[in-house]
């Protein structure tokens, strides 16, 4: 039975998942970090809530991007370097010079309410669930990173 749900799980959310690391981490093990991702989600099965499972896999991932970026903070992967690697397009975006200005200037916790906001869909309740706050946190976060974003935009334009 486990088995078979978590097949699902797998088969439901792995792309999810993977974009969701693949736009946060540049370098070649985001494969192996999405599988630790689905490791963890197989040791923790129970505790993974009912209907909020992308959500939880989300939670993980950020848990396990954020030991890797911490295990290799010293050593900046040169992208130019690897061969086949294709920058998503929202990366692209962000690399345009103002843009990437008026994203650095807000603080790191506004750039991912907005990115799971914009970039994974996610509504209130759902980031809620990401970020491990109640659902009117959420909502005042989004409100918040949106106005801090327009904010330095406006800022920019002065």
């Amino acid at each position: 039975m486990k088995e078979t749900a978590f097949e699902e799980l797998f088969s439901t959310h792995a792309s999810d998942v993977h974009r969701y690391v693949s736009r946060r981490h540049i370098g070649n093990d985001v494969d192996d970090l999405v599988a630790e991702v689905f490791t963890l989600a197989w040791q923790k099965w129970d505790e993974i809530p009912d209907g909020f499972e992308l959500q939880w896999l989300y939670r993980t991932a950020w848990f396990v991007l954020a030991n890797a970026h911490r295990k290799h903070s010293e050593t900046p992967i040169d992208t130019s370097q690897i061969e086949g690697f294709t920058a998503d397009i929202a990366d692209v975006v962000i690399e345009q010079t103002e843009m990437r200005r008026v994203w650095l200037e807000i603080p790191e916790r506004d750039r991912e309410v907005l990115r799971l906001v914009a970039w994974e869909g996610l509504t209130p309740p759902e980031v809620a669930a990401v970020l491990g706050i109640s659902t009117g946190g959420a909502s005042s976060a989004i409100s918040r990173a949106r106005k801090n974003l327009s904010a330095c935009f406006a800022t920019s334009t002065d």
